[in-house]
């Protein structure tokens, strides 16, 4: 039976996460306190995953930044790939909450009651699972046996476990958020996608940096 692991890694904290800012395809990098995650992540990762066999990451700096100390501790080959980046919020990407509200009532109150909505004239939850599913199916070809290490974001962390689960369309919200730095764990056994683990933060934790 051939097994591949998928160890998916949300970014570390972003500026724009301290600032409770809305962030999509934009946004800057991180904070101090998001390096910091991002180095103790990197430790937790070779120490636990040494049949790596590549890295996979979003374009996105925050992602960039997160996945950074990793490719200079390991020295994988890495395949950068658009499809894992977060769901494309259009117009309300560098706004808050309460701005989106304002600006956009009917969309995010419909957000709200969890309707699947376009958010901002980007992308809807349906938009980012097809995508994310197919990078995420296609490390796992690329990564042989072993480990690839996914560096990515909550949005895709999320569709990409409820499509391995098969979680119809439209609940994948039913899942709970994933905490900057975590790490969530699927195995493919053949053709078939196992839930690990989700949202573990105790490499984190040790340091105070969950």
């Amino acid at each position: 039976m051939r097994r591949v692991r998928l160890v998916l890694v949300r970014h570390a904290e972003s500026l724009w996460n301290a600032a409770g800012i809305f962030q999509g395809h934009e946004g800057p990098g991180l904070t101090e306190r998001g390096h910091a995650q991002a180095r103790a992540t990197a430790k937790a990762l070779g120490n636990a995953y040494a049949d790596a066999t590549l890295i996979a990451r979003s374009d996105l700096i925050r992602v960039v930044e997160t996945a950074a100390p990793t490719e200079r501790q390991l020295a994988l080959p890495v395949h950068v790939d658009q499809r894992l980046r977060e769901l494309d919020v259009g117009s309300w990407a560098g706004k808050t909450h309460a701005q989106i509200r304002a600006d956009d009532p009917a969309a995010a109150a419909a957000w709200g009651r969890g309707v699947d909505v376009t958010r901002g004239g980007g992308e809807s939850f349906a938009d980012l699972r097809r995508r994310a599913w197919a990078a995420l199916c296609e490390v796992a070809e690329r990564a042989g046996e072993g480990s690839a290490l996914v560096f990515t974001h909550g949005g895709p962390i999320r569709v990409g476990v409820a499509a391995a689960l098969s979680v119809p369309p439209g609940r994948e919200q039913s899942l709970g958020s994933v905490a900057n730095c975590s790490l969530t764990v699927l195995e493919r056994h053949d053709r078939d996608m196992v839930l690990v683990a989700y949202n573990r933060v105790g490499h984190l934790s040790a340091t105070g940096l969950e």
